[in-house]
Parts: C-alpha cells; sequence; structure tokens
C-alpha cells in the first residue's frame, strides 16, 4: 500500500505544498512557483527511468510531454497554459490506455493481473488460462481499461476547462482534487464491474484445477497400485 501511495504523495502532495509555499511564503510568481514545484514529479520520473533496465515508453512520454509543457508555458509567461499543461499526460495516458484495447494488449492488465492474482501461481496460471479460453473474461480485462482510459480523459477536459476559467490560485488544488477523484472513480468503477468478476472467474478456474489435480493424482496412485500387485482383494461375505 505505501508503494502504490508514494507516487501519488510525490506527484499531487508535493507539487501542491511547494506551489503555495513558493508564491504565498517566498512571494515567487504564479509562474515560477508552478514550474518549480513541477521540478519534483520531473526528477522522480527520471529517477524511475534510470532504474529500469529498458526504456518505459509511457513513462517517456509523460516526462517529454510535462517537460515540452512546461518550457512552452515558462516562454509565454502564461500560468493557465501552466495548469492545461498537467491535462495533457491524463490525455496521453487514457489515448494509450484506449488505443492498447483495440491493438488487443490492454496496458492495464500490467497492474490488474498482480491484484486479481495476488502473487499465487496456481491464480496466474488460472489467469493464462482464462485469457486464452474465456470470452467474458477477456470483454472484462478490455473494458478494465476502457474505463481508465475513459476517466482519464473526462479529468484532461475538466482540468482543461478549469484551467481557463478558474482563479490560478485555486485551480492549483482544485487540478489536484480533480485527479485524485478520477483515480477513485476509476478504482470503484473498474474495480466493482471488472475486477472484481475476474477476481472470482480466476479463484474458481484455480478451484477447479486443482480438484481435477487431485483426481488425476488419486487415478495415477490407484493405477500405479494396480500395477504393482497390491490391489485390495473385495472382502467376502458369508449369506
Amino acid at each position: 500500500m505505501a508503494q502504490s501511495l508514494l507516487p501519488l504523495v510525490v506527484d499531487v502532495g508535493v507539487p501542491l505544498a511547494s506551489y503555495y509555499i513558493l508564491s504565498d511564503g517566498f512571494g515567487l510568481s504564479e509562474v515560477a512557483a508552478l514550474g518549480w514545484s513541477s521540478v519534483v514529479p520531473a526528477l522522480r520520473t527520471l529517477w524511475a527511468l534510470a532504474r529500469r533496465t529498458g526504456v518505459n515508453g509511457l513513462a517517456l512520454l509523460i516526462l517529454i510531454v510535462n517537460v515540452v509543457g512546461l518550457a512552452m508555458s515558462t516562454m509565454t509567461g502564461d500560468p493557465r497554459l501552466m495548469l492545461a499543461k498537467d491535462s495533457g499526460v491524463s490525455s496521453v495516458v487514457g489515448i494509450a490506455v484506449i488505443v492498447s484495447v483495440f491493438m488487443g494488449k490492454p496496458l492495464m492488465t500490467a497492474g490488474l493481473k498482480p491484484f486479481v492474482t495476488k502473487g499465487i501461481a496456481a491464480r496466474s496460471a488460472a489467469w493464462d488460462r482464462l485469457a486464452a479460453g474465456s470470452a467474458p473474461f477477456r470483454r472484462a480485462e478490455r473494458r478494465f481499461s476502457l474505463i481508465w482510459g475513459t476517466v482519464l480523459l473526462i479529468e484532461c477536459v475538466a482540468r482543461v476547462i478549469g484551467a481557463y476559467t478558474i482563479p490560478v490560485h485555486t485551480m492549483v488544488w482544485l487540478g489536484s482534487v480533480l485527479m485524485v477523484v478520477a483515480i477513485l472513480l476509476a478504482m470503484v468503477v473498474a474495480g466493482g464491474s471488472c475486477a472484481e468478476p475476474m477476481e472470482k472467474m480466476v479463484r474458481a478456474e484455480a478451484e477447479a484445477e486443482a480438484e481435477a489435480e487431485a483426481e488425476r493424482d488419486a487415478g495415477d496412485r490407484a493405477g500405479a497400485a494396480v500395477a504393482g500387485g497390491t490391489a485390495p482383494v473385495p472382502a467376502v461375505t458369508g449369506s
């Protein structure tokens, strides 16, 4: 849980606190405060990329969107553009997730599978069997990613509208609230309609396979006993 929440704290809490400290405490302009408050999330993304053996394409794309947006908004001196650039991350992720569904490789499966299988080998094997042979399971898997992608795109639109209609000082915290609400909404909707049914299917498949394996083992032991001449002799009862 701590590992899951740490990126959210870094990407939302730290920039939010940094902005108000720099603007209200040190008197920096809105543009400067927004710019410096974006440094920590950017450094975290760079560190995450550096620690990987390969390049994470999505993380790299998000970093590029942030850097380009920050550069453009700094050159124009428009704080509203700096706020709007944050929605670019949501749009990039949302579009990538939706496109991945139609390409047959849902991006959210990478996080969904460990959650459903709980790291249990039997459940992982059950997941693979269902993914290969169960149409309802595959539909739920695709729907999970579609829900996440759609919610992120809606959040993107809401933040762009807010960036150009709501005072900057207010939109700084409201934008973070919108992002957290979007994440929670996606978790609730996708979890209830997709993740929970998939978990039940995986559990049932794993239990059925365990029962079938037990029956096969019992049959193998009985066959071995017959082959070795140790089969039990039926008792003969007199009348």
